[in-house]
């Protein structure tokens, strides 16, 4: 069993938004998805998806979407990403699929890894930050302790960590959520979000004080599942 990571999918099959008017490389980005996931993923495999699954703005209309990922194999864990208006009620949706998981102040038992995660958001300091976005931020951190605190209630202490946003600024600086990651001794954070060549960068890649994190936005990894364990 592996554990793989694709985020940002962006799809759109209810409402038919194109993707190609952001740049040629996102041209039947489903299409290429699905191919290289049926070529890497087995049935026992578990794949992370850190958000902006479906630009559905109803659950209804995201529902061809995750019936879509819902298909393809193995077992999938997801958070929300900013475009995911769809997501509602936790509860409902950890309803739906029998393979498909979705973390909201929770966390998955992976083998002997505890999932956790949240969407995140601008960090301070960004420079697109301001101050109507601190009280999102504050209750993201909130929520990912939530989540973390699970799995230490699981008695869980390898811990990866799901994010839609980088965890810092386009600077780089410290954040509230890398202090919480180096709290509660997180080995593994990944997240997407970033698009294009010029903001590739903008986030944390690598190992940094102990931490190894990926950047998984699809485009990024050329729409091809990146395996994590």
């Amino acid at each position: 069993m592996s554990l793989f990571a694709i985020g940002d999918l962006h799809l759109s099959f209810s409402s038919e938004k194109p993707m190609d008017i952001f740049g040629d490389q996102w041209v039947d980005h489903p299409k290429r998805i699905e191919r290289s996931w049926l070529e890497k993923i087995k049935a026992d495999d578990t794949v992370l998806v850190p958000g902006d699954v479906s630009w559905g703005l109803k659950l209804q209309e995201a529902m061809v979407d995750l019936e879509w990922l819902n298909n393809l194999p193995g077992r999938k864990i997801l958070i929300k990403g900013n475009h995911d208006y769809w997501w509602k009620t936790i509860s409902k949706l950890n309803t739906l699929y029998d393979n498909m998981h979705f973390l909201q102040n929770n966390c998955y038992l992976y083998e002997e890894y505890a999932i956790c995660g949240t969407r995140g958001w601008l960090c301070p300091n960004d420079s697109n930050f301001s101050q109507k976005d601190t009280k999102i931020y504050l209750r993201e951190l909130n929520r990912l302790e939530l989540s973390l605190q699970q799995a230490k209630k699981n008695r869980c202490d390898k811990i990866i960590v799901m994010l839609h946003y980088p965890p810092t600024n386009e600077k780089k600086e410290t954040s509230g959520f890398i202090e919480l990651l180096m709290q509660y001794q997180v080995k593994t954070v990944i997240y997407g979000h970033l698009h294009g060549k010029k903001y590739y960068d903008f986030g944390i890649q690598g190992e940094r004080d102990g931490i190894q994190y990926y950047l998984t936005s699809s485009d990024y990894l050329n729409f091809e599942p990146l395996k994590i364990l």
